[in-house]
């Protein structure tokens, strides 16, 4: 957290890394860079997510040390079975709303309804599109076994890009990812969705 200096008007965000550059998008589109500063935990937290609350617990803390009194988490529920939300509570710290990104992303009626046209849905954002190789194929190991991918994706029918910006390159990656998974491919735009509303009213 070097370089995140506190202030009586300022607000510390700490969100998840795969979050990072929207988080700074909207702080830059809204102007509020003097009113709100960010840090991130590790995105691959992600693999394991039963580490994420006590890794955020100890930058809650540490970000209270520093000063800090206005915190607020840039994180879904991301996979820890409601363990964010107990150390919050313990912490007296809030969230941005909703089980994932994807959720905030699309917003929660227009996620749920992509759910129900097809359950078999996996979803990328642009961070995933662009770490998508190091985060599913080595990271599942599908590079090393390939004869993993019916286990792993035989169940899905299609990925679904959500995108945050309308960038012809990620989609191009996201398009490349779904082949890859032998999947069908949609495009959504999204841009920051439910998120940005958060990160404004942080300031």
């Amino acid at each position: 957290m070097a370089g995140v200096a506190p202030g009586p008007d300022r607000t510390l965000l700490i969100a998840c890394g795969a979050l990072a550059r929207e988080t700074l998008a909207v702080i830059r589109a809204n102007g509020i860079e003097d009113r709100v500063a960010v840090t991130c935990l590790p995105a691959i937290l992600h693999n394991r997510p039963e580490r994420i609350s006590e890794r955020l617990r100890q930058r809650i803390r540490t970000a209270r040390a520093m000063g800090w009194t206005r915190i607020r988490i840039a994180y879904a529920d991301c996979g820890t079975g409601g363990g964010i939300d107990r150390m919050l509570a313990e912490e007296g710290v809030d969230r941005i709303g909703g089980p994932h990104c994807y959720s905030f992303f699309a917003g929660a009626p227009d996620f749920d309804r992509l759910m129900e046209e097809e359950p078999g849905s996996f979803f990328l954002t642009d961070f995933l599109t662009r770490h998508f190789h190091t985060l599913v194929v080595e990271g599942m190991g599908l590079d090393r076994h390939p004869e993993l991918l019916p286990m792993f994706f035989g169940n899905y029918r299609r990925v679904v890009y959500l995108a945050q910006t309308e960038d012809p390159a990620l989609q191009a990656q996201a398009k490349a990812a779904a082949e890859r998974l032998g999947l069908d491919y949609e495009y959504r735009f999204t841009g920051y969705g439910e998120f940005a509303g958060f990160v404004a009213a942080s300031a």
